[in-house]
């Protein structure tokens, strides 16, 4: 944002400055060869009046004055009588017929012929300058003056470089005024946007910080940190809740269950399948109250350390291949030798193994190997459970991981095990997958930042 603006903003200046110096540079280039065209003719006239008794026949022809004003100027000075023959030439001796040229035939005719062309012969541009040379209203020859433009030339061209330094610099200063200004808009606004982006990841911890920016940024920040903060507090109040709610229907499950088992032998026979299912049914609600303690658990931010991958998951293989093996599932593992180490919370991954393990266990046919799997990529550890099973659609893979969510409502469960590791997963900075296994069957995988 910061360089869209400040594109902006150059952008504006470099059409201000087009719009202002391109006029002003072709004003003063005029100018300037009007001014020089206007001395010119001046220096013409005043010739002409001097010349002016000789053509008359009063006064001998004398080329000095026109000679001087050539040492003087370097121009080319040519007086011709009134049939355009040269009187005067400063450029040469024998007179040259002129009578074609046409400012001769314009200064023969009364009037001023002021102009310039390309020369041929000097390969450069000349100003022209021709005037009559009359007396009591009869014209008696015309005088022309050519000089070379390319002293005015050469000003104007230094105007114009002064210019574009001067806008060069008008651009620098307009650049870093710019940046200023761009910065003051967009440093809050970036600050306005990770803050959402943390609210929208779930840190309602974090607070935007705008003194010194303008009165409608503060604004806006202000009412995102109360929203922020009416929201942690709702969130603490819903995950206590559940918490306190979970924890105090630990004892009395308990105890109906104890009861529902005690009054067994009280029923008369037939009634024991109703029995089984009864306490099925408690069992179902006290893992439920279970799971539900974990996953408020999960959704705490406690205190990280420093745990190996690699270490966790080799105990935790070990520990679930007593009971794949009463399924006939069996447990591998795959690690590098080297360890991968990971910052969460203590007892984190145990609980990310056990909900992945009990899933994949419980699916996985007979005869088949579930497999655990840790391995590096790029910045993050990732650590996999992959299983024979059925494996899920792409729906179901987009639904699995929520609340509740059972893909087979016949299996026992509660719905919160990939719930619960989701959470725990991101609540460290990580992220779960689902893929499909070649074959059938699913891998889920878990990644987290490796520690520096």
């Amino acid at each position: 944002m910061t360089r869209r603006l400040l594109l902006s903003f150059l952008t504006v200046t470099v059409l201000v400055l087009v719009a202002l110096e391109i006029p002003l540079a072709m004003f003063f280039g005029d100018r300037e060869r009007e001014r020089f065209a206007s001395l010119v003719e001046n220096d013409a006239t005043v010739l002409a009046s001097i010349y002016e008794d000789t053509l008359d026949g009063d006064a001998p022809l004398e080329p000095v004055h026109a000679e001087s004003y050539r040492l003087d100027t370097g121009a080319r000075v040519v007086l011709v009588d009134p049939g355009g023959i040269s009187l005067v030439d400063t450029d040469a001796d024998v007179p040259r017929d002129f009578s074609t040229r046409p400012e001769i035939v314009t200064a023969v005719m009364g009037r001023h012929a002021v102009g310039t062309r390309y020369s041929e012969t000097l390969g450069m541009d000349l100003l022209y300058v021709a005037v009559p040379v009359a007396s009591g209203g009869t014209v008696h020859g015309a005088i022309r003056i050519t000089l070379p433009t390319a002293d005015v030339d050469a000003r104007v061209q230094r105007f114009w470089w002064g210019l574009v330094a001067l806008g060069a610099m008008i651009l620098v200063v307009m650049a870093g005024l710019s940046w200023v200004l761009a910065r003051s808009v967009t440093s809050p606004v970036e600050r306005l946007r990770q803050a959402a982006s943390g609210f929208s990841a779930g840190d309602l911890s974090g607070r935007v910080q705008l003194e010194g920016s303008p009165p409608e940024l503060r604004q806006l920040g202000e009412a995102l940190n109360v929203m922020a903060e009416r929201l942690d507090n709702l969130i603490r109040s819903q995950r206590q809740f559940v918490a306190d709610a979970s924890h105090q229907l630990r004892t009395p499950l308990t105890a109906l269950r104890l009861r529902i088992e005690n009054i067994g032998h009280l029923l008369e026979p037939g009634h024991d399948e109703d029995l089984a299912s009864l306490l099925d049914e408690t069992e179902r609600l006290t893992d439920l109250v279970e799971q539900l303690l974990q996953l408020s658990r999960a959704e705490r931010s406690v205190a990280v350390e420093p745990v190996d991958l690699v270490a966790l998951a080799s105990d935790r293989v070990d520990t679930w291949s007593a009971v794949a093996g009463d399924r006939e599932v069996g447990i591998a593992l795959q690690a590098p030798g080297g360890g991968a180490v990971v910052a969460v919370a203590p007892g984190a991954i145990e609980q990310v193994l056990d909900n992945l393990l009990d899933n994949a266990v419980a699916v996985a046919p007979p005869g088949s190997t579930v497999t655990v799997s840790v391995e590096r990529r790029a910045d993050a550890h990732v650590l996999a459970v992959a299983d024979r099973g059925p494996g899920l659609t792409d729906t179901d893979k987009q639904r699995a991981t929520g609340r509740f969510w059972r893909g087979d409502e016949s299996r026992p469960g509660t719905g919160l095990g990939l719930a619960i590791v989701r959470s725990l997963v991101e609540s460290h900075g990580g992220q779960i997958h689902l893929v499909d296994v070649g074959g059938g069957g699913l891998r889920v995988e878990v990644t987290f930042p490796v520690v520096a």
